[in-house]
């Protein structure tokens, strides 16, 4: 299914999120950092388009009619992602290089379809070893009812290209253990990066200009992580939980491979883990634990 280009109209917050981050940091005195945690950014957000999010959950395989009155949880960064931005507002880095390195997601409560949301966020910390840097952003979402009714942490991973390399023996790659169970299996097109990206206003030119993916060392475009995020939480949801779409409590993933379109990938579980990869015993794109509600 083709995600209908009008909805680019509804991505405004985030487009100059990103650019103002981008152009901020560009101006930044060198050298300098704010204090940490940063200060809290307050906004409202008016109710999410119906027709936008039915699109969406078909998008990441999921069933609209599972979410009747709600939207999900994992379309956070469609109102999220231009104000994770602005926390990075000040700080000296290459914004533009920037990757998704990972999520921690809390379902609290649910998010009506049809109402305004408060939304917060915050720069909680950097992890900044000269090769690269971690970006911890924390943003809530919530209702008058459920304050803190989603409650997500974002990991950004900015390249830098200095400091001094570890030595020793290279870093195994994760793997999809060999005894986990698939519960889901994707074939992803080429396109998907522009798809997600008008669904949600992601527009890095990584995930849908294959010119720019080459230059950045890919064969072609990679698919966002919150996209593989997305499609994860949706095959937890068809596959484990008999489509029972308040089950889950808590996911906390990391993105450990880029995934490069076109893909054929499948979903895995062991216990409370959930990977991403080609095959038990092949490598993982995502990995994570999860856990539900009992």
């Amino acid at each position: 299914m083709s995600v209908p280009l009008r909805y680019v109209l509804h991505q405004g917050p985030v487009l100059s999120g990103l650019a103002h981050a981008v152009m901020s940091a560009r101006k930044a005195t060198p050298g300098a950092q704010p204090s940490l945690p940063g200060p809290q950014i307050d906004t409202t957000i008016g109710p999410r388009p119906p027709d936008l999010v039915r699109d969406y959950i078909k998008h990441v395989g999921g069933d609209p009619g599972a979410y009747r009155g709600r939207v999900p949880a994992h379309m956070f960064p469609q109102w999220a992602f231009g104000l994770q931005a602005r926390t990075f507002e000040g700080i000296k880095y290459p914004l533009q290089k920037a990757l998704n390195g990972g999520c921690r997601l809390e379902i609290n409560g649910p998010l009506p379809l049809g109402e305004p949301y408060h939304v917060t966020g915050r720069l909680e910390d950097i992890d900044d070893n000269g090769r690269r840097a971690i970006l911890h952003a924390r943003t809530v979402t919530g209702t008058d009812e459920v304050p803190e009714a989603v409650v997500a942490h974002m990991y950004a991973f900015v390249p830098l290209g200095g400091g001094e390399k570890k030595k020793g023996p290279k870093k195994e790659s994760p793997r999809v253990p060999e005894d986990a169970r698939e519960v889901a299996f994707w074939k992803i097109g080429p396109r998907a990066g522009f798809e997600f990206a008008k669904l949600t206003g992601d527009f890095n030119p990584v995930h849908w200009i294959p010119a720019y993916a080459r230059a950045a060392g890919f064969r072609y475009c990679i698919l966002h992580g919150f996209a593989t995020f997305a499609r994860a939480i949706e095959g937890l949801n068809r596959g484990l939980f008999a489509g029972d779409t308040e089950r889950l409590k808590t996911i906390e993933v990391k993105f450990t491979k880029p995934l490069v379109l076109p893909a054929s990938v499948g979903l895995y579980v062991r216990d409370d883990e959930v990977y991403v990869g080609d095959a038990p015993g092949g490598p993982a794109y995502l990995v994570g634990t999860y856990s539900v509600r009992s």
